[in-house]
């Protein structure tokens, strides 16, 4: 965060929500590096330069005015470094998008805004120049990756009964334990969370490998469906609650 001066500030920021405020104000729902989730001011009308700057899901440094008593903060300006056009032109991403947003935003970023700002630009960024396929899949590791952020991402590694690789067999996610049991430990036929070998190669992979060599990793129909059942899943038992973006959107994502 830089300062400048007693009461202005600058800040890594993502816009991810707007409201109306009065007739001609908007209040400001910002995500940032520094200062995590906060909500600020934006003075002007419709023919504002800054209304057009100040947009869902553009990231840059915003420029603030802080009222340390009222704690109020004001938009000054807003250098936009990244405007994510396409994710208005694309019904899936925007609705993906708005999933991250919320997730964000009901974990309050994860406990670790500068960890959750980073992972949340990256697959923005991705989205944004992804097809709407590659868009899916960024999407899954999205949320895989914010479930080990929240420090609830199961392990996948070795099966706790028998301590076979679960990747070499294939495995069964337990809700009641929260654990991975491989198949030959326990039937996938009652299970509600079967993995193949192979979705699991890619949980894994997502985890120890770069983002650019899991990228050029291809899946199968029924392993995408395997992993996002299974993680979305997590992610509202993660978030303690129904996510709006989950239920309203559900035959978009």
């Amino acid at each position: 965060m830089l300062f400048m001066g007693e009461r202005n500030l600058v800040v890594n920021a993502t816009i991810i929500g707007i409201e109306k405020s009065g007739e001609q104000n908007r209040s400001v729902l910002a995500f940032s590096r520094e200062n995590g989730i906060f909500y600020a001011t934006l003075y002007g009308g419709a023919k504002s330069k800054m209304r057009s700057l100040v947009q869902i899901f553009n990231s840059g440094k915003l420029y603030l005015y802080h009222d340390k008593v009222r704690n109020f903060y004001k938009i000054s300006d807003f250098d936009v470094e990244s405007f994510h056009l396409n994710l208005r032109n694309n019904l899936y991403k925007i609705w993906a998008a708005n999933l991250a947003a919320e997730i964000i935003l009901k974990t309050q970023g994860a406990g670790d805004s500068e960890a959750a700002y980073t992972l949340f630009g990256a697959f923005l960024d991705g989205i944004d120049l992804s097809d709407e396929k590659n868009a899916r899949l960024g999407t899954l590791r999205f949320l895989w990756r914010y479930l080990g952020l929240l420090g609830v991402q199961p392990e996948i590694e070795i099966c706790p009964f028998c301590s076979n690789s679960l990747c070499e067999v294939g495995g069964v996610y337990d809700e009641q334990s929260g654990n991975f049991f491989c198949t030959n430990c326990v039937s996938t036929e009652k299970a509600h969370f079967p993995l193949g070998k192979k979705s699991l190669f890619y949980l894994r992979a997502i985890q120890t490998q770069t983002p650019g060599a899991v990228r050029a990793m291809t899946l199968l129909p029924e392993n995408v469906w395997e992993i996002k059942r299974l993680v979305f899943f997590l992610i509202e038992q993660a978030v303690g609650k129904k996510l709006n973006s989950l239920e309203s959107g559900l035959g978009i994502l």
